[in-house]
């Protein structure tokens, strides 16, 4: 019997729980559970960075969400994907995004994550702006 696929999406600008992340992709028939999670660092190109401030499009992010895992489950034969992405002021060390992905195999829960997170970085309206001592600059999510 084919495991039916789930999806979770999440917009918001409270701290993003990962384990409850993994616990909305984990199951009984999934073997893997692949996650990525971006974090705030404290340098970018040798700059010391203060923060960082997410903006989104949101109801035109939570669609391009969507198509993102409509084209990972036709992609692959993964179970459920989660993606949950935080908006507001970030501090060093903040989470600012998790995807989870579960699958039967690693292999497939591995390559849609990894699809997810890169075409979310390229399509999702969801913008960056890193905060540091001497100024602040938008950042292209693949410059």
């Amino acid at each position: 019997m084919a495991q039916r696929q789930t999806s979770h999406f999440n917009i918001t600008t409270a701290p993003i729980d990962v384990m409850a992340c993994i616990g909305l992709v984990t199951g009984p028939g999934s073997g893997g559970v692949d996650v990525f999670i971006g974090t705030v660092r404290d340098l970018t190109q040798g700059k010391p960075v203060l923060r960082l401030e997410f903006e989104a499009y949101e109801s035109m992010a939570l669609r391009e969400m969507q198509r993102i895992v409509e084209q990972a489950f036709a992609k692959w034969p993964v179970h459920a994907i989660a993606i949950h992405h935080r908006t507001g002021v970030l501090q060093v060390g903040d989470t600012a995004v998790v995807i989870a992905v579960s699958a039967a195999h690693r292999a497939a829960a591995f390559d849609a994550c990894r699809y997810t997170i890169d075409t979310l970085k390229q399509t999702v309206p969801i913008w960056k702006k890193e905060v540091f001592e001497d100024g602040e600059v938008w950042v292209s999510a693949h410059p």
